[in-house]
């Protein structure tokens, strides 16, 4: 019979063997040490004062006391050391990396997940929970095609058209932008400026067709009737027939006539048409902020029972007013499809 336990080495009380109780004790100390076994840390030599029950993986070059002990455990136990030869298999808990290994081919190596494997939760140096199930905090996050070539799909997936299938992007954790299919099954862009109010910016139907709600663009015109101009005169509108993204009327420019007001910075398609019922001779300018513009129609007394238009390309700025200048005199014919001034956002 041999003296000791093949796998743990810890010994045997033989039946020659006097004080058994020291033998008893000492196989106790081994498997207190080895049980639930816990790392403190990796070293070459013992630290200066080394608390009860600490153990420590010796490294590959160990000096003092532990010299010729490499890549034992060394225990602390009654104010001495225990040393311990792991095997492969062993498994440990490292308190300095937090992590769990195991020894392999004499290494201690962090224990892999299983090639195929299910989790309620994932965290990659983040915690998820119950909402974010997959939580990832890093740099950038990589999905690619398989090794043996081939593409690549993300897919989200909703239940019903009512539901939401998007990405959310956001800035400090509050909403500023999310395209998907939210709350129908229509694609489309939407941003908020503060979490709270969205704008559908664009939007695309399964059949292709797309529209962009917010996308400032405005029909100014006045009511149905022939108003004559005087030389000199400005002149303004009374309606908006199709209007979004923010376009107004602004200040009154004469009478009951008003400014319309620009909603955002940007480049924009003006057209200008004028429904000629009578001229001397004239031009009708476009003022922007109160100043006549480059942006201009003229016609001579030819031009009577004729339609005018013209479109341009304009710089406009936030809050910017326009309104109408007049040169010679005419009679203009008002209401939709005749005297009208448009605008697109480009």
């Amino acid at each position: 019979m041999t003296e000791q336990t093949t796998r743990l080495e810890l010994p045997y009380i033989l039946p020659s063997q006097a004080q058994k109780h020291v033998t008893h004790n000492e196989a106790l100390q081994r498997l207190d040490a080895i049980t639930q076994l816990v790392i403190r840390t990796e070293a070459a030599e013992p630290p200066p004062t080394p608390a009860e029950g600490d153990c420590f993986l010796i490294s590959p070059s160990p000096t003092g006391e532990w010299a010729g002990k490499a890549g034992k455990l060394a225990f602390r136990q009654d104010g001495a050391w225990i040393y311990v030869t792991p095997q492969d298999g062993w498994r440990a808990w490292f308190l300095e990396t937090m992590r769990f290994k195991a020894l392999q081919n004499g290494a201690w190596q962090a224990i892999a997940l299983p090639t195929i494997a299910s989790f309620e939760q994932l965290g990659v140096n983040a915690s998820a929970d119950d909402t974010n199930r997959l939580a990832v905090a890093a740099a950038a996050t990589l999905f690619t095609n398989a090794s043996s070539g081939g593409g690549h799909q993300i897919k989200v997936n909703k239940a019903t058209a009512a539901d939401t299938a998007s990405l959310l992007f956001q800035s400090n954790w509050s909403g500023r932008a999310e395209m998907g299919l939210a709350g129908n099954d229509s694609f489309t862009i939407k941003t908020s400026a503060d979490g709270a109010t969205w704008t559908t910016a664009l939007s695309v139907s399964g059949a292709g067709h797309v529209s962009m709600p917010a996308r400032p663009l405005v029909r100014a015109g006045r009511a149905s009737g022939n108003i004559s101009h005087a030389a000199g005169s400005v002149s303004g509108f009374t309606t908006l027939g199709i209007q979004q993204g923010g376009f107004a009327l602004g200040n009154v420019v004469v009478d009951t006539l008003k400014e319309v007001r620009v909603p955002v910075t940007g480049i924009y398609a003006l057209t200008l048409s004028l429904a000629v019922v009578s001229s001397s001779g004239h031009t009708v300018t476009v003022r922007i902020n109160g100043t006549a513009s480059s942006f201009a129609l003229n016609g001579t007394t030819s031009a009577a029972e004729s339609l005018q238009s013209a479109t341009f390309l304009v710089s406009l700025t936030v809050n910017d007013r326009l309104s109408l200048a007049h040169s010679g005199t005419c009679q203009l014919a008002y209401g939709v499809g005749k005297t009208e001034m448009s605008l697109a956002m480009l």
